[in-house]
C-alpha cells in the first residue's frame, strides 16, 4: 500500500468517525489545520503527518449517549446492586422484599454523591447527567465544602464537624483517572477528616475510566473504603508500550511505533513539558470525551499555544480572571 492510498484510506475513516461516533468533531478544515502542525516527507516511514493520522484514527470518542450509559452502569454495578447484597447479608441473606426495600431506603437516604475537585472541574459536570440517568433527586447529591463545618467557642478555638451526622457514606464521581494523584490528594484533604470526625462514615471512589496504575495507586495510597472504575485501561491502551494496541498492525501499514513516539514526544515537550511530552505523567492516551479531553491523552491532540488542536481541551485555571 502506497501513502498516498493509506493516508486516504485514513482520512476517509477519520471522516466516518466523525459522522457516526465523535459527535461531528472533526471536520476536514479541523483536520487539515491540524496536520498542519506537522512537517509532510515523501518517505512513508519519515511522514509525521501520516502517523498522526494513524494515531488520530485510533482515538477513542465518548460522546453523550455514551457517557449517559456509562454514569447508568456506573450506579447500578458498582453501587446499588452491592448495595443490595450488603442489605441482605446484613440481614441473614433474606429474600423478604419488604425488609430489603426498606432498609436500601434508609442506606439511600444516608447517602451522597460528589464530583471529584471543585464544581467547575468534570467530575462535578457529570453529577447532572448521573442524577438524571439513575432518578435521584437533588437532596442526594452535595459539594465537598458542604461536608464539614467550623465551630468557634467562646475562646475563639476553631474545630471542626460533619455538617450532616446522618450522612454514612459519600461518594466521589469522576471521568478519568490516569496517575491516581488528584484522588489520593484529595483523600489526604478531605477523606482522612471525615474518617477522623467519624471512623464509621465510608467514602467511595467511582470513575468512569482508569489506569490500572491508577486504581492500584489509589487503593493503596488513600483511606477510600471503595475504589473502582467501570473501564479499566491496562498497559495496551498506551499508545507506545510494547503491547500497544493502536500498533498490532503495524507490519501491514507503512507506519513506525518508534517515529510516531519520537515525534509526539518532540511536540509534547512543547506543550506540555518534558514529563509529560506523552500526555500527563507519561499517560500515553488516545480518549476524549463529548465535555473535555483530558490531559493524560497526547499533548498532540489537544495542545495549543502555537498549536491547532483537533480535540480541544478546557484547562483547568486557578483563580478568578477578575483578580
Amino acid at each position: 500500500m502506497n501513502e498516498f492510498n493509506f493516508k486516504e484510506m485514513l482520512d476517509i475513516k477519520i471522516m466516518r468517525l466523525s459522522q457516526s461516533l465523535w459527535e461531528h468533531k472533526v471536520s476536514r478544515e479541523n483536520l487539515l489545520r491540524w496536520l498542519g502542525n506537522f512537517q509532510s516527507s515523501s518517505k512513508e516511514a519519515e511522514c509525521e503527518q501520516t502517523h498522526a493520522m494513524y494515531l488520530l484514527s485510533n482515538f477513542m470518542y465518548f460522546g453523550a449517549r455514551e457517557i449517559r450509559e456509562l454514569l447508568k452502569s456506573l450506579y447500578r454495578d458498582k453501587f446499588f446492586k452491592p448495595l443490595i447484597q450488603k442489605v441482605r447479608k446484613k440481614n441473614s441473606d433474606t429474600k423478604d422484599l419488604l425488609i430489603i426495600e426498606t432498609e436500601v431506603k434508609n442506606e439511600l437516604q444516608a447517602t451522597r454523591f460528589l464530583g471529584m475537585g471543585n464544581p467547575s472541574e468534570s467530575g462535578t459536570h457529570l453529577l447532572y447527567y448521573f442524577r438524571q440517568e439513575n432518578g435521584l433527586g437533588k437532596e442526594d447529591f452535595m459539594h465537598s465544602h458542604e461536608i464539614l463545618s467550623f465551630d468557634r467557642d467562646g475562646s475563639g478555638n476553631v474545630s471542626l464537624r460533619l455538617n450532616k451526622p446522618e450522612v454514612k457514606r459519600y461518594i466521589l464521581l469522576d471521568d478519568v483517572c490516569g496517575s491516581g494523584t488528584q484522588a489520593i490528594e484529595y483523600s489526604s484533604k478531605l477523606v482522612s477528616e471525615i474518617k477522623r470526625l467519624d471512623s464509621n462514615v465510608e467514602v467511595y471512589y467511582f470513575t468512569l475510566f482508569s489506569t490500572v496504575e491508577g486504581m492500584d495507586n489509589i487503593r493503596r495510597r488513600s483511606d477510600f473504603n471503595i475504589v473502582d472504575c467501570i473501564f479499566e485501561l491496562d498497559e495496551t491502551f498506551k499508545c507506545f508500550s510494547d503491547n500497544a494496541r493502536q500498533f498490532r498492525s503495524e507490519d501491514h501499514f507503512p507506519i513506525s511505533k518508534e517515529f510516531a513516539k519520537a515525534f509526539c514526544e518532540k511536540y509534547g515537550n512543547k506543550l506540555f513539558g518534558p514529563q509529560h511530552c506523552l500526555g500527563y505523567k507519561g499517560s500515553q492516551l488516545l480518549l476524549g470525551f463529548t465535555h473535555n479531553t483530558p490531559d493524560n491523552t497526547l499533548p498532540i491532540i489537544w495542545g495549543e499555544d502555537n498549536w491547532e488542536p483537533i480535540f480541544k481541551r478546557y484547562h483547568k485555571k486557578y483563580g478568578s480572571k477578575y483578580n
